[in-house]
């Protein structure tokens, strides 16, 4: 008997939507198209588009460490509340996520605690080129994750000398914070005290490009992969889009659906992040980027932060938003407004980190391939509000936005871990595999 068949939905397939059913047996898709054989359980998708899982590629879930904020457990009820059912969670802990046996430890935290599957980036240092030399077999890592410029947590590599280490040892995609640590620095007398306006005004257009250019630099020159997190400025864009070969680069939502005056006015240090949501000329250029597939990513940067301490005095309040419970919901509003197409879409949250990272077995709705469904409902509206975030940071910087198109269902191997905004079951999520 199967375990489950999901009848009835437009199921995303080859770039198209079609009208078929959908067979799961042990945790892997079982056949795709009308079935009439008996199942456990049925899913009626009517009215419903079936996607493939959609990825996050970049969550902080601040375990071990700060787990007052977050830990694996509640960032992921947050992932598949928001209908992601895969995450890569970042090594900003504390201690750090940048020994074996550190990793090692984060994937024991993980066992039984995540409900969405989930793989680490190993966090490059000034002096850990013989680990990150020997990380290709390594279970649960998507890529190393390199702080070029200083943000939340202790892991910085400023100087060249050191970043062209960390390029020249990597066994992986180098995943890159992309601010430039020397300008940072020189700016920090341009902060206004209590006044988060000046927060783009320190971490400057300047402080990101000129990163970004040595990173393509030094990546290029040791025919090395970079994958450039959260661009922000449409000087990056112009440049990345001259040179893309080992180069790819991620958007995040909050920066494709809020722009600086505007949020700094009504959020205060709630849209504090780094790199910082900056006017709307640079928000222009990175939907142009969207528009025109130049971006291979969009990864929610869900970085939470407790209301106690974003309620601080600018600059001592922290920089970071969460993101994970709300990334499909934003980007569905956006297809729905025609800024973007489902396609595009789904490239960005399913296909291409399954080309860029080398994840096996995920991202299409494909015989064999494993059972991993976002079901969605494009129609229908919903109300983002802080009281239904799972995360334990309990506020969304789209607190009281009302988006069309949400997630329905989460299905993760096989198992339905969110319907009709109820998380359920047990936390079996597994790490993801790598080519």
């Amino acid at each position: 008997m199967l375990d489950l068949i999901i009848k009835n939905g437009q199921c995303y397939i080859d770039g198209d939507l079609k009208d078929v059913d959908v067979s799961v047996k042990d945790g892997k898709i079982h056949n795709i198209g009308q079935i009439s054989e008996e199942a456990k359980d049925i899913f009626d998708a009517k009215g419903l588009t079936v996607l493939p899982g959609c990825i996050d590629t970049q969550t902080h879930f601040r375990e071990p460490g700060s787990t007052d904020t977050e830990d694996l457990n509640s960032g992921s009820r947050a992932a598949v509340a928001g209908g992601i059912t895969s995450v890569f969670e970042m090594p900003n802990t504390n201690p750090p996520t940048s020994t074996k046996k550190e990793f090692q430890r984060k994937l024991d935290l993980a066992k039984n605690r995540m409900y969405c599957n989930y793989a680490f980036y190993f966090g490059a240092t000034a002096d850990n080129a013989n680990e990150l030399a020997d990380l290709e077999n390594l279970e649960g890592c998507c890529g190393i994750k390199l702080f070029v410029g200083s943000s939340t947590g202790n892991l910085l590599v400023a100087d060249e000398k050191d970043i062209e280490i960390v390029f020249k040892n990597s066994s992986k995609v180098v995943a890159v914070h992309s601010e430039d640590e020397q300008i940072l620095n020189i700016n920090k007398k341009l902060i206004k005290d209590g006044d988060v306006h000046s927060h783009p005004v320190w971490r400057s257009e300047e402080c990101a490009i000129s990163s970004t250019r040595r990173i393509v630099k030094i990546a290029n020159r040791y025919n090395k992969r970079a994958h450039i997190l959260h661009i922000t400025t449409k000087q990056e864009i112009d440049f990345l889009a001259q040179h893309k070969g080992n180069i790819t680069f991620e958007i995040t939502p909050q920066h494709l659906t809020i722009y600086a005056p505007d949020c700094y006015d009504k959020l205060g240090t709630y849209a504090q992040m780094n790199p910082p949501i900056r006017d709307k000329s640079h928000y222009d250029r990175l939907w142009y980027a969207v528009k025109n597939n130049l971006n291979e990513t969009i990864g929610s940067d869900h970085a939470p932060h407790l209301r106690t301490n974003k309620d601080k005095k600018y600059p001592n309040s922290p920089s970071g938003m969460p993101g994970v419970q709300t990334l499909v919901p934003v980007m569905l509003n956006h297809v729905n407004e025609g800024k973007i197409s489902l396609k595009q879409f789904i490239n960005l949250v399913c296909e291409n980190p399954i080309k860029i990272f080398g994840i096996k077995n995920k991202g299409f709705i494909k015989k064999g391939f494993d059972a991993d469904f976002t079901i969605v409902d494009m129609k229908k509206k919903i109300r983002i509000e802080n009281k239904n975030i799972e995360s334990k940071c309990g506020w969304s910087p789209f607190d009281g936005y009302e988006f069309k198109g949400a997630p329905i269902s989460t299905i993760v191997s096989g198992n339905i871990k969110m319907r009709d905004r109820k998380i359920l079951g047990d936390p079996e999520g597994l790490p993801l595999k790598f080519k």
